[in-house]
């Protein structure tokens, strides 16, 4: 008699994708590399023994329209379990209206949802010369578009030190290395609980035994 029996065993799965996407705050644009927040988030993790890689897909000068066009082929790419969306600083700079940029805020976090990729929205604050108005109705469009699709919110990449002249570059823009950790620190306060939360398997097999009986 021959019996084959079949059980369904957890393979050693591989780390979970968490995809950076943002603009030059996140792509250490005056930096070295291994100085911008995204590096220093990835040490985070690998010290803290979470089971994700960090993809940083940012780059300097882009817009929400560029990552809403970049994401698609991004997230079929890296099949991410978390995606940190960090756009917009740009879209202010340029002018774009900012029933524009919503839309395209928008469109990036359904695309998240759509492949089942938690998202994490990080806002950014506007320079004061753009008027209180402006700046107040700026913050909002990010605080809106997390409220609508229910997902955690930054709501300043620069919280806490934008206006500490000392720690950003000769533009005036962009944070010096010293400052890149109060970056991480206010994305870690709103990631940190998705990476405790483990993420999905990417993989399993399935383990055939087969016991014959001889008779």
């Amino acid at each position: 008699m021959f019996l084959a029996l079949q059980y369904p065993a957890a393979a050693n799965s591989a780390p979970a994708t968490l995809l950076v996407l943002g603009d030059s705050l996140s792509a250490a644009y005056g930096l070295r590399q291994e100085e911008g927040w995204v590096e220093l988030l990835r040490a985070r993790i690998r010290q803290q023994s979470l089971d994700y890689n960090v993809v940083n897909a940012s780059i300097s000068g882009e817009t929400t329209a560029g990552g809403a066009s970049r994401l698609p082929d991004l997230l079929e790419r890296y099949h991410p379990a978390v995606v940190v969306i960090a756009l917009g600083g740009n879209d202010g700079l340029r002018g774009t209206p900012l029933t524009t940029m919503r839309a395209q805020l928008a469109e990036m976090l359904r695309l998240c949802r759509e492949h089942k990729a938690r998202a994490v929205l990080a806002g950014v604050e506007i320079p004061p010369n753009y008027g209180p108005a402006y700046a107040r109705e700026f913050s909002a469009s990010f605080s809106g578009a997390a409220k609508q699709f229910g997902v955690p919110l930054v709501p300043s990449l620069l919280a806490g030190f934008g206006t500490r002249r000392e720690l950003f570059q000769a533009d005036g823009v962009h944070p010096i290395a010293a400052a890149e950790s109060l970056v991480l620190d206010n994305v870690w306060r709103v990631l940190q609980p998705l990476l405790a939360r483990p993420p999905k398997l990417t993989n399993s097999v399935q383990i055939s035994l087969n016991v014959t009986y001889f008779t």
